[in-house]
């Protein structure tokens, strides 16, 4: 049995997700693809041998035989697009974040739940073989009761003065930090209760003309009393950058490095390695894992791993920790 997927989206993270819809997922029949660009949508469809292209993604939830979505469209659009997909009682995959604001979290969270339909939302973290590790080890009691969070988020450089629009990519803090929250919420086991931002445009000036900014730092304060930080910078020139520390009250756990490549360059002078590119090589195996997971969670009808209340839970943190940059003081969520 196969489940025959639509891709509405084809831009960078859409042809991510059709490459591994069509080959790296057996379990998935890559049956139609829509993009706003219509041109963009016959050339992902002509790669990839799909037969049904569309430029409104309306028409390829109007497709019968459709069974599921995997919705890469631009960020803004996310909450429209679940809500006609649960109301076309497809099964939902969404990549992050679910919404910009509350508001269309509830919105979308409530469509799918009146439709009875799947929702799984693309916090990939959570399927990265050294993230699930760390949260086997954590689950275990090896490092006994987790304490301290420590996080970075770094990009090797800006992104699209476009996208860097609040309105458009939901700004530094929502955007790269939501892959963050979700793991800070997953890996200690407690919900966020108080974050407090401090950030600023410190390398790249044309972005504050579009009012978002280039490097942040985002404190937490857990539910049980844990305490937790996320580094955010758009300027990490030595390569894409994403580590986490768990500390714990009886150890430590240390995920992600910066190395891609296990060779060291060993002269007089130096000793030198390479650098992780950027996250589609970072992220390499939980890209296909997290497609191939939700769709064994239609197939078997169970709830997905990463549910829609979490992608909710992880925007909530992002707003919340953006009005406290905006004011300058603690955000109780």
């Amino acid at each position: 049995m196969t489940l025959r997927i639509g891709l509405i989206g084809a831009g960078r993270m859409g042809t991510t997700f059709a490459h591994h819809l069509a080959f790296t997922v057996t379990d998935a029949d890559f049956a139609a693809v829509a993009d706003s660009n219509v041109e963009t949508a016959k050339q992902v469809a002509a790669r990839y041998g799909v037969k049904n292209s569309y430029g409104d993604y309306r028409a390829l939830l109007d497709q019968k035989d459709i069974e599921a979505v995997v919705i890469a469209s631009p960020t803004g659009t996310h909450a429209e697009v679940v809500k006609a997909a649960a109301e076309a009682g497809k099964q939902i995959f969404c990549e992050k974040p679910l919404a910009l604001t509350l508001k269309e979290c509830d919105e979308a969270l409530a469509a799918v739940e009146k439709a009875k339909v799947k929702l799984q939302i693309g916090f990939m973290r959570r399927y990265d073989p050294a993230c699930v590790a760390a949260k086997q080890q954590i689950d275990s009691g090896a490092i006994g009761t987790p304490v301290m969070f420590k996080s970075m988020g770094r990009d090797p450089k800006r992104t699209s003065l476009e996208f860097a629009k609040r309105e458009n990519g939901g700004g530094l803090i929502l955007d790269m930090g939501v892959h963050d929250y979700d793991l800070a919420r997953w890996l200690m086991g407690s919900e966020v209760e108080r974050v407090y931002s401090e950030g600023g445009c410190l390398v790249y000036p044309e972005l504050k003309e579009v009012g978002d900014i280039d490097n942040a730092v985002v404190n937490l304060k857990f539910a049980n009393g844990a305490v937790g930080n996320v580094d955010l910078s758009r300027n990490a020139v030595y390569g894409y950058d994403v580590r986490t520390e768990v500390i714990g009250s009886k150890g430590s756990l240390f995920i992600g490095n910066l190395q891609q490549t296990p060779l060291l360059v060993m002269t007089p002078n130096s000793i030198t390695h390479d650098t992780i590119p950027y996250f589609m090589e970072r992220f390499v195996e939980a890209y296909p894992a997290e497609i191939r997971d939700f769709v064994r969670c239609v197939m078997e009808d169970r709830q997905p791993q990463v549910t829609g209340r979490d992608g909710r839970a992880a925007v909530a943190i992002g707003v919340a920790a953006t009005k406290s940059l905006d004011e300058g003081k603690p955000i109780t969520l």
